[in-house]
């Protein structure tokens, strides 16, 4: 009777620690380990499917039973090491976590045996697969014995979960955390067991298969036996794609060149050939993020061309990667990012998938935000056949709520706009409210621009006149109220801007009166009090006591002069070239404009 098939993720089970592919670290640490005798009493191998947990602890069983052990290199023709490596070893106990996850099987199987000396073999070894799969009264049970066992006796567990292993139990043992495999490493390895098994496998077929293993050694030689059965002993990349239903990278290089040409229209008829070959749509999205990702890494380091994983397609991805910029790819990432969750849960993948790629067209007609302010400065023309206006000279500096970028980027636009000189708006008449004493007083607010400045291009109708809280009487340079607030804005610009840019300032007698629009300008001075009371008192050289009041609400019938003041600025900006143009670039909208000088 003929031996039965063995598959080739079981026939090709490395032996030896030379043969595990891509754990280096692991396998020369234990070796290191059985070489100096410093072999521990409990070991952990965690990390994803079908890197070699399992078969790394058989090894180390066997090197550490092997007649001519305990050795770094067993010689796997002993008892020992055959028994080890078919699994009928009666000193090598392998329990499956996932069905012995009771305290009962635990007890049972383990502790009640440790007592026991091994029947032939140096160690007793226990192999707990899955052994995240123990309950928590399981774990407890083997406390003491992973802590303290008979020196006869070794624990070895694997677990794809490390984080659900007690760190009680962690803590006793040493950890090996293995990788995911390279994808050159697992086509390599490949490439030798096609060799062996006299299979004829193209180069691009054996890389498609380890890319399919997604780091996994095992998923890839249980991919490669389905396709021998469906290709025979000669295996193109054809043979891998149509078995697996994978898509080749060419495939998607020519997606890729599609939105480099901007050619829309060939985006139905590309989807369309996929769909009609029944290819994955989510597989397909996943597999074009991972491209975008290669052209990226092209863009910022040429060198790495000559990775394994890239030097296969370098010609084509360096000539891809030039016609994309980084912004353009950041960008193409997030698309597609976003579309893989919507072609997941879609009832019509295909849309999702064609209207992703639309969007990933539309990117390569956006600018830089930095060009278009370049261009908005420069009066080059932006991009849909505007040109932008040369910037207005720039304003003196007046006290602004915050000295940011996107600050200095909206005044760079609301100046552009200024093409013309018209007559700035008629000043708007203030009547003073009656006081109970004479007092100066002058507005924090910034002065109007020197006559010499160009003024906004469209004129707004003189707003009503609205009382004002106390008598605001303009001062000059050298006058201690207007020192008073020049230090105040010069020593925190975000607060004054905030919360004091609107305010006035009444010396009356011993008291500092500060007049506020609202409750919670009221609030955040109220926080700041010794701030303004310190800086007074250097500025006037004298103690003054700040008193802080709050304007009254303007009444019925009467018009918030900033709430119209607003109102014009927003009329101004829609008006302005400048800022269509921006709007032209970027979806958005205008929902209020301030005013930064």
């Amino acid at each position: 009777m003929s031996r039965p098939y063995q598959v080739l993720a079981r026939k090709w089970r490395p032996q030896r620690f030379d043969d595990v592919v891509g754990q280096i670290g692991v396998t020369q640490t234990l070796r290191n380990a059985i070489q100096r005798g410093r072999i521990a009493q409990s070991f952990i191998f965690s990390g994803a499917r079908g890197v070699g947990k399992t078969t790394t602890a058989r090894i180390l069983a066997r090197a550490l039973n092997c007649e001519h052990g305990p050795t770094a290199d067993p010689c796997g023709t002993c008892d020992a090491c055959v028994e080890i490596a078919e699994g009928r070893d009666i000193d090598v106990i392998e329990l499956d976590a996932a069905t012995h996850t009771g305290v009962d099987n635990v007890r049972e199987v383990i502790i009640e045996g440790l007592g026991i000396a091994p029947a032939r073999d140096r160690y007793k070894i226990f192999i707990i697969d899955e052994v995240h799969m123990l309950s928590n009264s399981s774990f407890n049970a083997l406390l003491k014995s992973v802590e303290e066992p008979p020196p006869h006796v070794v624990f070895m567990m694997a677990t794809t979960e490390l984080h659900k292993i007690p760190e009680t139990i962690r803590s006793r043992s040493q950890e090996f955390e293995l990788r995911t495999i390279g994808a050159r490493s697992v086509a390599d390895q490949l490439a030798r067991i096609a060799e062996a098994e006299q299979i004829q496998a193209d180069p691009d077929a054996l890389l498609l298969l380890a890319r399919s293993g997604e780091g996994s050694m095992r998923d890839a030689l249980s991919a490669f036996d389905q396709v021998i059965a469906f290709a025979g002993e000669r295996i193109t990349s054809a043979d891998v794609a149509s078995v697996l239903g994978l898509i080749g990278r060419d495939v998607l290089m020519d997606m890729a060149e599609i939105v480099a040409d901007g050619r829309a229209s060939d985006v139905f008829e590309a989807v369309g050939r996929l769909v009609e070959s029944g290819q994955d749509l989510k597989l397909v999205v996943r597999e074009l993020t991972g491209l975008v990702r290669d052209l990226m890494i092209v863009s910022i380091d040429p060198t790495r061309l000559e990775d394994p994983e890239l030097a296969t397609d370098a010609e084509r991805l360096q000539a891809l990667a030039a016609r994309f910029s980084r912004e353009d790819l950041l960008r193409a990432f997030d698309v597609l990012a976003r579309a893989e969750q919507d072609v997941r849960y879609a009832a019509q993948p295909r849309y999702h998938l064609e209207m992703a790629l639309l969007r990933w067209i539309h990117l390569g007609h956006l600018m830089p935000i930095a060009e278009v302010l370049e261009a908005l400065g420069s009066g080059r023309p932006l991009p849909g056949g505007g040109v932008a206006r040369p910037a207005a000279p720039p304003r003196p500096a007046t006290p602004t709520a915050s000295a940011t970028s996107a600050g200095s980027a909206l005044r760079r636009l609301t100046e552009a706009s200024a093409s013309r000189t018209v007559a700035p708006p008629p000043a708007v008449a203030a009547a003073p409210a009656p006081t109970p004493a004479p007092a100066r007083a002058v507005a924090a607010a910034p002065p109007s621009p020197p006559p010499s400045v160009a003024a906004p291009s469209v004129v707004a109708p003189p707003a009503p006149a609205v009382p004002a809280a106390a008598p605001v009487v303009p001062l000059g340079p050298g006058d201690e109220i207007t020192q008073l607030v020049e230090a105040l804005r010069k020593s925190n610009r975000t607060f004054f801007g905030t919360a004091l840019a609107r305010a006035t300032f009444v010396i009356e007698g011993p008291k500092l009166v500060l007049t506020v629009g609202g409750n919670f300008e009221q609030t955040r001075c109220e926080g700041r009090r010794s701030w303004i009371e310190e800086t007074a008192q250097q500025v006037l050289g004298r103690k003054l006591l700040l008193e802080i009041r709050v304007v009254a609400q303007a009444t019925e019938g009467q018009v918030d002069p900033v709430e119209t003041d607003k109102a014009r600025l927003k009329e101004q900006a829609l008006k302005s070239e400048a800022v269509q143009a921006m709007l032209d670039v970027f979806a958005a909208e205008i929902r209020d404009a301030e005013e930064i000088q």
